[in-house]
């Protein structure tokens, strides 16, 4: 049977169908082009569900990062989660990472010479952790001598973060760029408060 996707609650099943299957981030570009309908539509039938969701205090939940949609537990389970899949929770980030983290959030795309300029010390071990924890990435190369690699943030970041865009980073203070241990990096480290138990979710 061809599901008819021009009726509203056939694009909230289809919808919902995608994204349980896939289990990632997808653009709602890309979901309006597989389901035949309009972005707007996509978009609509995102809210309607996740009101479903709330309604029934169900375990998952959708959100939006960036131009994606994606399905993830809702964070208030993460303790019936750890318990059935026995989940070690992972050691977080350390200061240096913070800080490196920090500096590629503000001032990417950013090479790995630029963030030791800033912070004065050898970076290969945070830089090289952050992209285990696929919390950032290469983007290109520069175009100066010997061509360094460029490194951003990537979507893992938004969603641990709790962010649907790199403009809704929290402004810095003077426009500091967040190069000490004096409080600049404060900043991540708040956010990272106030999404701790969906980022352990997450690990």
């Amino acid at each position: 049977m061809m599901w008819n996707l021009t009726i509203g609650k056939n694009i909230e099943c289809a919808l919902e169908a995608v994204l349980f299957s896939l289990g990632e981030a997808v653009e709602i570009e890309k979901l309006a082009e597989a389901l035949e309908v309009k972005e707007e539509e996509i978009k609509e039938a995102s809210i309607t569900l996740q009101k479903k969701y709330d309604e029934e205090n169900r375990g998952i939940k959708i959100i939006e990062i960036e131009n994606s949609i994606q399905m993830c537990s809702n964070p208030e389970y993460f303790e019936c989660i750890k318990r059935v899949t026995q989940i070690k929770k992972e050691a977080g980030l350390s200061s240096a990472a913070l800080e490196t983290l920090s500096i590629i959030a503000y001032n990417q795309p950013v090479t790995k010479g630029t963030i030791e300029f800033i912070r004065g010390v050898d970076s290969t071990y945070s830089v090289t952790r952050l992209l285990e924890r696929g919390l950032i990435d290469e983007l290109g190369r520069a175009e100066t001598p010997g061509r360094p690699i460029l490194y951003g943030t990537t979507t893992e970041f938004l969603r641990c973060f709790g962010l649907k865009s790199l403009e809704e980073l929290p402004p810095l203070p003077e426009k500091e760029i967040p190069t000490t241990e004096s409080g600049e990096t404060d900043i991540i480290e708040e956010v990272i408060e106030q999404q701790n138990t969906e980022t352990e979710i997450d690990e």
